[in-house]
């Protein structure tokens, strides 16, 4: 899972720029419109969690300990939580960036399994 948490790293924080990029434009168009939403805000609050996802993926992909990837499921888990519910229909790529988070969630749900049959199988060793 190291180079896997290093390169989805590496891809989360390159999207975050593409989605926040989007989201500042979605809200021009909320803005001029007036239509009372409030998908470029959160899709701005998705493209900086997912920046910082991506920063505690690589920060965690060597470390043996749970903590980045139960950080990285908070993370991501949060940005598609706003991502879903502010949504609406000026920027519906937002949902899209919803699922990857989800995605990305799950991804280091697996690496925290994985840690621990790693340390699991360590302590059998000794």
């Amino acid at each position: 899972m190291k180079v896997t948490k290093l390169v989805l790293g590496i891809i989360t924080i390159i999207i975050s720029c593409l989605v926040l990029f989007q989201s500042c434009a979605a809200g021009v168009v909320n803005t001029l419109e007036d239509n009372g939403e409030a998908s470029g805000s959160g899709g701005a609050l998705v493209a900086f969690l997912m920046l910082a996802g991506g920063i505690t993926m690589i920060a965690s992909h060597k470390n043996t300990k749970k903590v980045g990837s139960i950080a990285g499921i908070i993370i991501f888990g949060i940005a598609a939580l706003i991502g879903f519910t502010s949504a609406g229909s000026v920027f519906k790529d937002l949902i899209v960036w919803s699922v990857l988070c989800l995605i990305l969630a799950a991804i280091n749900l697996l690496a925290v399994f994985r840690c621990k049959k790693n340390s699991d199988d360590k302590e059998k060793n000794e």
